[in-house]
């Protein structure tokens, strides 16, 4: 798509896998609520957190291929941004960005501002929370454990050895580690819902870093399994909210694409869309 061979991806999103590309690629991804879009027919990752959706080339896109997938309308009101009030997490989704991450990310805040933005910074704690919570491996390695545990014991060998190997984390999670897991969820999500009260978006870095270069990551997994871990940990939040949130880029023209996530929790889908195309629109007038 980055090419112009394609108007928009079909894919899903577990923890990211629709934003990651998107951002590392200056496209837009678009990771609707889950329960919006039927996932029928798909093999799931994680039941609990596959959400069906696209990358395309604008938030408009966006809208209109999120229309088709979850057969619905998407209302809003179109508000300029200065009409908008957005928050800004300073907790853990800032963390060990790179230079380039840094640099767009910050001029894009500032060119929002001038543009009439209202952003406040504010401490999200909950959020430090995700890593005792999903030490275990969390939602997707006991589901997919579950559906590929059978095909693990005769066909392991077709597996890709880091794939399979995230999958058998899985293997050890017991039945109650999994219940305990789905109650911390939902008392988590209380937590973050309430801090997030009067903001009609929050904003962050969607990755911390740019594409990193692939040949270090071939052969050595201990570089592998950290990249790929930075990668996922700003995305994945929304995931485990059960939120909805957009990429859209926010690089100059000389610099490598770096991805702008525009979040909320769930079923805030119209407003998530409303305020990135208001971001999209300040961001191009620059």
């Amino acid at each position: 798509m980055a090419c112009g061979a394609a108007w928009a991806a079909l894919g899903s999103d577990t923890g990211g896998s629709i934003r990651i590309p998107a951002a590392l690629q200056g496209l837009v991804g678009f990771k609707s609520t889950a329960r919006l879009v039927p996932t029928d027919g798909c093999i799931p990752l994680s039941t609990t957190l596959d959400t069906a959706c696209a990358i395309t080339l604008s938030v408009r896109d966006a809208q209109l291929l999120h229309e088709v997938l979850a057969a619905r309308r998407v209302a809003h009101a179109g508000r300029p941004l200065k009409a908008l009030r957005l928050a800004l997490p300073t907790t853990l989704m800032l963390d060990g960005l790179d230079a380039t991450v840094a640099r767009a990310f910050e001029r894009a805040v500032a060119m929002l501002r001038r543009a009439g933005a209202h952003i406040d910074e504010i401490a999200l704690p909950a959020l430090n929370e995700l890593g005792e919570l999903n030490a275990a491996g969390g939602f997707p390695a006991a589901e997919s454990w579950a559906w590929h545990r059978r095909l693990l014991a005769s066909k392991e060998p077709l597996y890709d050895p880091r794939v399979a190997k995230r999958i058998r984390r899985g293997e050890a999670m017991s039945a109650t580690d999994y219940i305990d897991l789905m109650h911390a969820r939902r008392a988590w999500i209380a937590r973050m819902q309430q801090a997030m009260q009067g903001y009609d978006a929050l904003l962050s870095p969607t990755v911390p870093i740019v594409a990193p270069p692939r040949t270090p990551l071939l052969d050595d997994d201990k570089a592998f399994f950290a990249a790929n871990a930075l990668l996922l940990r700003n995305p994945a939040a929304i995931n485990f909210l059960d939120g909805c949130a957009l990429s859209l880029p926010c690089q100059a023209e000389d610099e490598l694409p770096v991805g702008l996530m525009v979040w909320r929790e769930a079923m805030a889908d119209d407003r998530v869309l409303e305020v990135s195309l208001a971001i999209e629109a300040a961001l191009k007038g620059f």
